[in-house]
């Protein structure tokens, strides 16, 4: 990025920023830049449009030329129209152009006033008749100062994906020192603090799209993307999060409202909050939003355990397991739009749709600790992770899940969505992300299969091996899985994302265990499928 001289704008936001952050690596490059600065992304097809993505920063309002070519040359321009690139929504242009034919690729690109062209984008519709395979690519969690971005850099250079989810954790909101405390070499963040205000949340994604395999993904498959926490504050719910204090931080109200104007901004994403894409006749794909549309505060499993004191654990976590973990009223998306997601379900399996897909945040598959956790726990684990591995462990004794932040933390909401399933009679394959671990999950209700469930592994966030660094991941995986009957697969330790492949009779879904974070590469230590027929509802055996 050219460094170009201040303008009184840019000044202004380095004032709010504070002086000190232009000293931070790379942020006077990202304030500086003019231009066409952050490539281009595209997102949210259908069968004849999709949603195209720039930003090019100047002083003023500057309106941009769309084009959308069948050729890389743009001889065959097809469609396009005129956007305006506005430093009120920091510079990033967004426009849908349509008229576009199905299940088809296409390249588009925007050009300056002045002719100066942005890169050339590749893109794709989505089919509206029968459909023999579509190729679908799963990422979640990529925090910037854990590593590179290997997954994204390998899977930007297949030619069997069509379209590319991420279900959240895109940017993490945290400063220096925290999470991660020391960084990879080379991925410092920027603003040097936590994010709070608007010039924060957007200087953050201006910092993660600099990252040139993430910009290249973008730049060659359509990503439909939906926030989860990280993108406002850890563990968030509808009115607040764990990593929000308002006496010190200001109102929720305000800071979600700026985090979700400013992944509007910087997203390939329109402004409805949760809605279904239709693939022909192969699949429908949902895409609720379950983090802080109706999600309520999240149980606290600490607390619970100590109700009736420190010396009566066990008769605590009964009552809690019995009474307000199963309370009905506690949902994860809000009664609107549950009922929106079992009526969508419901229409696509009696329309002969053949897969009813669910792109969601959270695991969804019930997850609780292993009894003998607690005898994993090495010396070298830190106190307070040894404290809260020994009260999970406790916790599974009594049958309860170990993260209320999940679906497990709403058992009777999971038990609204898979029975709409069943009743539908459809085949359900629900995508997930959040946790950093890799899990194959057979999702049952009342003992019958109800569908499957690929929960991916973060791109660079650290799962178990963080907590339990003394204990072989195998051994670790073995025992989750022992103590979980629909647990297909279990990996604790490696990172990466996972690929599908739908066709009438399978989906195939693969989880790419990248060889390093640490080291930019693409090279893959290893792969691990699992399968599930249509009408089964169930992974085949492994």
């Amino acid at each position: 990025m050219p460094l170009l001289d201040l303008d009184r704008r840019l000044l202004l936001k380095a004032g709010t920023l504070g002086l000190a952050a232009l000293a931070t690596p790379g942020v006077a490059a990202i304030l500086t830049a003019r231009g066409f600065t952050h490539g281009v992304a595209s997102g949210e097809p259908s069968g004849s449009s999709v949603l195209l993505w720039t930003r090019y920063a100047a002083a003023g309002d500057t309106t941009l030329r769309a084009e959308v070519a069948r050729d890389q040359a743009f001889t065959q321009v097809v469609s396009g129209g005129e956007v305006v690139a506005s430093p009120s929504h920091d510079c990033c242009a967004k426009i849908t152009v349509d008229g576009l034919e199905p299940n088809s690729w296409y390249f588009f690109r925007f050009i300056a006033p002045d002719g100066t062209t942005s890169a050339t984008g590749r893109t794709r519709t989505l089919p509206t008749a029968d459909c023999a395979r579509f190729g679908i690519g799963l990422f979640s969690c990529s925090n910037l100062p854990y590593g590179w971005f290997n997954a994204y850099r390998h899977a930007a250079a297949r030619q069997d994906l069509d379209l590319l989810v991420h279900v959240g954790d895109y940017i993490y909101e945290y400063g220096p020192g925290t999470y991660p405390e020391v960084p990879v070499p080379g991925r410092h963040l920027a603003p040097d603090h936590e994010i709070l205000t608007l010039a924060d949340y957007r200087l953050r994604y201006a910092a993660y799209r600099a990252d040139p395999d993430l910009q290249l993904l973008h730049q060659r498959f359509p990503v439909l993307a939906q926030w989860d926490d990280h993108e406002l504050a850890n563990d968030a719910w509808k009115d607040g999060a764990e990593n929000h204090q308002s006496e010190s931080e200001g109102s929720w109200a305000a800071r979600k409202a700026i985090a979700e104007r400013v992944y509007r901004e910087w997203m390939p994403v329109s402004d409805t909050p949760y809605n279904s894409f239709q693939i022909g006749s192969l699949a429908t794909l949902f895409r609720p939003e379950t983090r802080v549309t109706g999600r309520v505060e999240q149980l606290d499993l600490g607390k619970a355990m100590l109700a009736n004191g420190p010396a009566d654990v066990a008769r605590s976590l009964a009552t809690f397991r019995d009474g307000a973990w199963q309370d009905p009223q506690r949902t994860v998306m809000g009664m609107k739009q549950e009922q929106w997601l079992n009526e969508g379900i419901r229409a696509s399996a009696k329309a002969g749709t053949r897969w009813q897909v669910l792109a969601q945040q959270i695991v969804m598959g019930p997850l609780k600790a292993p009894a003998q956790l607690a005898d994993l726990v090495t010396a070298d684990v830190p106190a307070k992770a040894r404290q809260a591995l020994t009260a999970i462990a406790a916790a599974a004794k009594l049958g309860l899940p170990y993260n209320m932040d999940s679906w497990d933390g709403y058992p009777a909401a999971r038990e609204r969505l898979l029975r709409a399933s069943r009743e539908a009679e459809a085949n359900l394959v629900v995508l997930s992300g959040d946790s950093h671990n890799a899990w194959g999950q057979n999702l049952s209700l009342e003992g019958a299969p109800v569908g499957v469930e690929y929960a991916g592994h973060s791109v660079t966030s650290p799962g178990f091996e963080t907590y339990l660094p003394g204990t072989d991941p195998k051994l670790l995986a073995r025992a989750i899985q022992e103590a979980n009957a629909g647990l297909s697969l279990c990996d604790t330790s490696r990172r990466g994302y996972v690929s599908l492949e739908l066709t009438n009779e399978t989906v195939r879904g693969t989880w790419h265990f990248m060889e390093s974070v640490t080291t930019r590469g693409d090279t893959r230590a290893s792969d691990e499928s699992r399968s599930v027929a249509w009408g089964t509802r169930r992974f085949a055996e492994a």
